[in-house]
């Protein structure tokens, strides 16, 4: 059965407006609602499929996020733009010289990016929902990855960083799940989120075909402003913001298939490229925001 929310999960007011109504062009076809609050404009996917009903939603060849395959053009595209990210992504870690050098992956996938940080010194774990991606990281990488429901047994204070790269806007559990990404944290740690950005060029030009709502995968729909009022709910500070330069490109590409049916390399190139240069000089045009955040008693 369909979950339905009768408050915003960021501010638990009830006042729930229609937003706009998108298609899951990857696995079922189905339509579903998004929903914005009227207090704090957070935007949500309402109703949604429960917790035990959403694995179908990942299963098909299209859905990419999990695998190594490098068959067709947007596979070739997600894998080149997987590899060019993750030093950055690791520059981006270091930057904050954060203590210890253990760092958690919270949604790991098939566990490239903790392979990467491994093999620079770092202390790796992660945690990954699904089963074959746990077993991909396993097979290829010799890390040993964990079930998301073990995040709670974790010891406070392991972690000097805490990353989630395109997570956290399918985490059903989201008030609880963040409580205990702080629980984890050392004292001067920062906890790394990046999400899609309702806000973004890329997403006024393609409105309901903007791919990065990927309904019903994801439930949350995140600009800069919710971010926030989200996390200084759970006490933790905004300290960075920083824009993902291949993702508007990516998510273009798709876009414009699930608009004319078909992938248009020279308008996705475009967009993507007006989205990075307008992301310049205001972050919220950005496609994909990473958020850097820290305790605020850190």
């Amino acid at each position: 059965m369909p979950e339905v929310l009768n408050e915003c999960p960021v501010c638990q007011q009830t006042i729930l407006q229609p937003y706009l109504t998108c298609t899951d062009y990857t696995v079922s076809r189905e339509q579903f609602t998004l929903v914005k609050c009227a207090s704090c404009s957070f935007v949500f996917t309402n109703p949604r499929p429960s917790m035990e009903d959403s694995g179908r939603y990942y299963k098909s060849e299209d859905y990419i996020s999990h695998t190594n395959s490098s068959k067709g053009i947007l596979n070739k595209v997600y894998q080149f733009v997987r590899n060019r990210a993750i030093k950055s992504k690791l520059d981006l870690v270091e930057s904050f010289s954060p203590r210890p050098k253990s760092i958690l992956d919270y949604g790991c996938g098939t566990g490239e990016f903790l392979s990467y940080a491994k093999s620079c010194g770092w202390t790796s774990a992660g945690l990954e929902l699904d089963d074959d991606a746990r077993k991909l990281a396993k097979d290829n990488h010799q890390l040993n990855v964990d079930h998301p429901k073990a995040l709670s047994g974790l010891p406070s204070g392991q972690f000097g960083v805490i990353t989630l790269w395109h997570v956290l806007e399918h985490v059903h559990t989201l008030n609880d799940t963040i409580e205990q990404f702080k629980r984890c944290l050392s004292s001067e740690g920062v906890l790394i989120i990046a999400v899609p950005n309702h806000q973004s060029h890329d997403a006024e030009v393609f409105g309901e075909y903007w791919a990065a709502y990927d309904v019903p995968r994801h439930i949350y729909h995140f600009n800069k402003a919710s971010m926030v009022t989200l996390m200084e709910r759970h006490g933790m500070s905004l300290v960075k913001t920083q824009g993902m330069f291949f993702d508007p490109f990516y998510i273009s590409l798709l876009s414009t298939k699930y608009k004319n049916g078909y992938t248009n390399p020279i308008k996705a190139f475009f967009v993507g490229l007006k989205t990075n240069s307008l992301g310049k000089t205001n972050i919220e045009k950005h496609s994909s925001i990473i958020y850097v955040f820290k305790k605020q008693n850190g």
